[in-house]
């Protein structure tokens, strides 16, 4: 708990809080690089929803420009954080990976019934010279390993490569308006980049919780600890203590900030924003009040499909989807976006809504079609 001296911050000023170090009040005037390292790296389960991220966050974004920085191997897609994809900068890369290594140290041994009599270190050597020959599907590395190890669990050795390894979805793959087969290399082999280039910036696990705050703060050490899928960062915060300011929420748990960051008033307007599946403002905090109401709580999933999501007033209001052939409207027809609401909303924010979903249809390349108000399963 917090000390009763901490100010309490409420849940529209924590929510105005998160949202501005997020770039959802107002669209940001920074390169789409720089985003990608403030905000510590894109949720990339699915192809497209780091651009529509990127929409909702920049002044002008096109798609385009990210798809260049995976072209050119400035950004990367590779599983960091909670075990999921994520489209990072090759630093961040760097830096995160091995500092998540752990977590995926452990995943392997949840598959240890299948890997009895694995060698994990020469497997480990022998899945990244198979890779780093030429780009390979999971489905080539198994059956690489399986050669040397015929009666292990296929799939347990493919999870095991995966997790030991910094492995790297290599482009097609993830590109705007192309597709490929998952590939997979190290970030060593597709970059020409090595850890020791993220240490040498002398980025360790404080800096680490210093940037997460600049991203999602203000912030408990639970909050940090649901973002990077890790436990035991007390100690991290203690150490940080003296260079942050604290605050409680209305529990009274104790929040860690930079001094500095913005704290905007929570009566600052909050535009409608778009936001795809798995974007980690819903995702980065053990209590996720300070974004989605308790009236909407669960309500942006069904089963274990995540759903696209439309905020309103700061907070999730609703769900969307694009009804056309690609999101793009790459076939000449215009493509429809369909809102449904959770709750009534006054015409005026209705209208701002459909002005914020035309522009989302226009940015990521289609021409501006309706915005309909119904049911996304409709």
């Amino acid at each position: 708990m917090a000390s009763r001296t901490s100010p309490v911050l409420d849940t529209r000023a924590l929510n105005r809080a998160t949202l501005a170090r997020q770039l959802l009040l107002s669209r940001a005037e920074m390169s789409p690089e720089d985003a990608v390292a403030h905000l510590l790296g894109l949720q990339a389960q699915n192809v497209k929803p780091p651009y529509f991220q990127l929409h909702a966050r920049l002044a002008g974004f096109r798609p385009e420009e990210l798809a260049r920085l995976m072209e050119e191997r400035k950004v990367v897609r590779m599983v960091t954080m909670r075990s999921t994809i994520h489209t990072h900068t090759v630093r961040d890369a760097l830096v995160l990976r091995p500092l998540v290594q752990g977590a995926r140290d452990r995943e392997v041994n949840y598959f240890r019934k299948g890997l009895v009599g694995v060698d994990l270190e020469r497997l480990a050597r022998r899945a990244r010279a198979f890779v780093e020959a030429e780009p390979r599907t999971m489905g080539e590395i198994r059956e690489d390993l399986l050669l040397e190890w015929p009666s292990a669990d296929p799939q347990s050795l493919a999870v095991a490569a995966r997790c030991l390894l910094p492995l790297v979805q290599v482009t097609p793959r993830g590109v705007w308006g192309r597709s490929g087969q998952v590939r997979l290399t190290t970030l060593e082999s597709w970059t020409g980049a090595r850890e020791e280039e993220g240490e040498g910036e002398g980025e360790g696990i404080d800096d680490v919780v210093l940037r997460y705050l600049g991203a999602f703060g203000p912030a408990s050490v639970k909050d940090m600890q649901t973002w990077a899928g890790l436990t035991r960062l007390r100690e991290a915060f203690e150490r940080l203590r003296p260079r942050l300011v604290t605050f409680r929420d209305e529990n009274g748990v104790e929040l860690f900030d930079l001094p500095d960051a913005p704290r905007p008033d929570a009566g600052t307007p909050a535009p409608p924003r778009f936001l795809p599946e798995f974007d980690n403002l819903l995702l980065s905090h053990a209590d996720r009040s300070r974004v989605i109401p308790p009236e909407a709580k669960g309500r942006s999933w069904t089963g274990n499909q995540a759903h696209r999501t439309l905020l309103v007033d700061g907070f999730l209001a609703g769900l969307w989807r694009i009804d056309d052939t690609g999101d793009t409207g790459d076939t000449g027809e215009r493509p429809r976006l369909t809102v449904e609401l959770f709750g009534t909303q006054t015409r005026a924010r209705k209208d701002e809504i459909a002005a914020e979903g035309e522009a989302l249809l226009t940015g990521m390349g289609g021409a501006p079609g309706p915005v309909r108000f119904g049911s996304i399963h409709g």
